[in-house]
C-alpha cells in the first residue's frame, strides 16, 4: 500500500527527517510513536505531499508520488487527519464533512457522497445530533470524531493519523482508538503517528519508533511494547 525508502526532509535550513524507510501493507495497521519533536508531522505531512522531500522515494500501490500534489495523493486513497483537527471552525459539521468530499462534488455531484456522510454520521452519533451546529463549537472529541469522518468522506484506502488523542480525555481517547481499530477491521490501512505509545502499540500490528529524525526501532508492536529502550523511553515502565 505504502512505500516510504530513504526519506530526507526539513524545513528551510534545519534537517528533520533523515533517511527514513517504512512500509505499510494493504489492509495494516501501523503505529509512528517518538518524542516530541522527533519528525512525525514532518512524516506525515511528507508521505501526504504537504511538504516536498528532499531526498527519497515514496510510493502508493507501486506508484511513485515523490512529484505528486496532495490533491492527487488523495486522489490515489491517502487521507490525513491532521495534527490538532484543524476543522473548519465558521462552517457547520455537515458542511466540514462535504469538504472532505470536495473531489467527489466537483465538477458533478457524487450520489454515494450522501450515503457516505450517513455512514459517518453512524460511525459518530453525536456528529448526526450536532450536524447543523459550527464545528468550532464542538467539544475537543467532538472535532476530532470530525476530523476523522471529513477524512473518510473521500473514501481512503489509507488513514494517516497524526496525534489523534492530543488534548482529549482518556474515556474520549479510549473512543477515538476504539473507532480507528474497527475502520481497519472494516479494510482501510492505518498509519498512526502518536505520542501515547502504549495506546499506539496496543492498538495496531507494526510499529516503528523515530527519534531526531530517523528510524530506531521497528519490530511487530507487541515486541516493542517488550522491548526495554520502548519501555523506558516511551512507555514509563
Amino acid at each position: 500500500m505504502l512505500e516510504v525508502n530513504g526519506l530526507s526532509a526539513g524545513y528551510g535550513s534545519t534537517q528533520v527527517l533523515q533517511d527514513v524507510s517504512l512500509h505499510v501493507a494493504p489492509g495494516e495497521s501501523v503505529c509512528l510513536i517518538g518524542a516530541n519533536g522527533a519528525g512525525k508531522t514532518t512524516l506525515l505531512r511528507c508521505i501526504a505531499g504537504l511538504l516536498p522531500a528532499r531526498a527519497g522515494r515514496i510510493s502508493v500501490s507501486g506508484r511513485d508520488v515523490g512529484t505528486a500534489s496532495a490533491s492527487a495523493r488523495l486522489g490515489l486513497g491517502m487521507a490525513l487527519v491532521p495534527e490538532g483537527r484543524r476543522v473548519f471552525a465558521p462552517m457547520s459539521v455537515r458542511e466540514n464533512l462535504e469538504m472532505g468530499a470536495f473531489r467527489r462534488l466537483w465538477p458533478r455531484r457524487d450520489p454515494a457522497v450522501a450515503a457516505d456522510m450517513t455512514m459517518v454520521f453512524d460511525l459518530f452519533p453525536r456528529l448526526w445530533e450536532r450536524r447543523s451546529l459550527a464545528a468550532g463549537l464542538l467539544s475537543g472529541g467532538e472535532q476530532q470524531m470530525l476530523a476523522i469522518g471529513r477524512a473518510l468522506m473521500s473514501r481512503p484506502r489509507l488513514l494517516l493519523l497524526d496525534e489523534p488523542s492530543m488534548g482529549l480525555a482518556p474515556r474520549v481517547v479510549q473512543e477515538i482508538f476504539a473507532t480507528i481499530r474497527r475502520l481497519n477491521t472494516e479494510g482501510i490501512s492505518i498509519l498512526l503517528a502518536e505520542q501515547n505509545a502504549n495506546m499506539a502499540l496496543r492498538g495496531t500490528a507494526q510499529g516503528y519508533v523515530l527519534a531526531e529524525g530517523a528510524i530506531v526501532r521497528a519490530a511487530q508492536s507487541s515486541a516493542l511494547v517488550n522491548d526495554p529502550l520502548v519501555r523506558t523511553a516511551y512507555l514509563g515502565l
